[in-house]
């Protein structure tokens, strides 16, 4: 995962420069870099969307066996019923 390199310093010296106190300046800091930490940790790395694609492959293929055997069973008690009911007739 890259890393981005925050100066909190330069960061405080600028927002004094532009009437921030210092106490200010620091809390505005510290929040910003916490909030740019948490960012880069949420994000995704190639990995991790590789192993995503191949689970949605993986769960794909089962939704279609499973489509495939459930209209199957339809089909064969469909069949089974008109049968039945030509016997009856």
């Amino acid at each position: 995962m890259a890393t981005v390199t925050f100066d909190t310093l330069k960061f405080v010296e600028c927002l004094k420069e532009h009437d921030f106190t210092e106490e200010q300046a620091k809390g505005l800091s510290e929040a910003f870099k916490e909030a740019q930490n948490t960012s880069l940790q949420d994000l995704a790395a190639k990995g991790d969307i590789k192993e995503l694609k191949h689970e949605i492959k993986e769960l794909e293929l089962r939704l279609k066996h499973d489509l495939t055997l459930r209209l199957g069973g339809m089909l064969v008690t469909g069949i089974a019923v008109i049968a039945a009911l030509v016997k009856l007739l």
